[in-house]
């Protein structure tokens, strides 16, 4: 399965830079479903949470194949509510390793700085895509979708910072690779078309989610709770 998907993401990086657009789209939907099927495969009793954000961002990408068979508002909104719901998901399952009490005591600063930051990208991206944006339902749908994608990478660093092992280090590396990637995605799909932006885009998605599924093999080391 692991030579399957190599063999499929080398098909979207030669049709992608070959500017066949729609098998590399094809190949590129692939990718996760493979990785998912590979990972509960791999571990019978996975993490409820981490399931479903698996299994959410597959299905997502799937309707790639489905979107000639529908309005393309329909494709919108229920592609995106995956996408959310996805993050959602992995959020929750940081949230629920975090001592919230710990980080509102010892990491203040961080906290308003990641608010600074979170804010700051939000309205970046939101600049990016409100041209193309035509329905006030649209709106609403880029702003949910990117608040939880960027409380995903908030969260995972202040995890980190709690908990300072592998599996916090990698759920982090993971969070970001995907913030990265979106970020791109977003200026490939509105600003340039261009093959390199989609490459980098779905290798960081396929790095972010290799990072996620190391961890997921972890356990969570022990915190000091009386540590200045």
């Amino acid at each position: 399965m692991v030579g399957l998907v190599l063999l499929v993401y080398l098909g979207f990086v030669v049709f992608q830079f070959n500017s066949n657009i729609y098998w590399a789209d094809a190949l590129d939907a692939l990718i996760l479903p493979l990785v998912t099927i590979t990972f509960f495969k791999a571990d019978r009793k996975p993490n409820l949470f981490f399931a479903i954000f698996l299994i959410c961002y597959s299905v997502a990408d799937l309707m790639v194949f489905i979107v000639d068979s529908m309005p393309y508002i329909y494709y919108y909104f229920i592609g995106n509510a995956l996408y959310t719901m996805a993050y959602i998901a992995i959020l929750i399952k940081i949230l629920k390793s975090v001592s919230f009490s710990h980080i509102l005591k010892h990491f203040k600063l961080h906290l308003i700085v990641l608010l600074g930051l979170n804010i700051y990208i939000a309205y970046v991206l939101q600049i990016i895509v409100n041209p193309y944006m035509e329905m006030t339902n649209e709106y609403v749908i880029e702003i949910t979708y990117n608040i939880s994608m960027l409380l995903v990478l908030s969260s995972s660093l202040l995890n980190y910072l709690y908990r300072d092992d592998r599996k916090s280090l990698l759920m982090f590396l993971g969070s970001l690779s995907i913030v990265f990637s979106e970020v791109i995605g977003v200026a490939y799909l509105y600003v340039a078309q261009q093959n390199l932006l989609n490459f980098l885009s779905t290798s960081l998605t396929l790095l972010a989610i290799y990072f996620y599924c190391k961890q997921a093999s972890l356990l969570n080391e022990e915190v000091n709770q009386f540590a200045s």
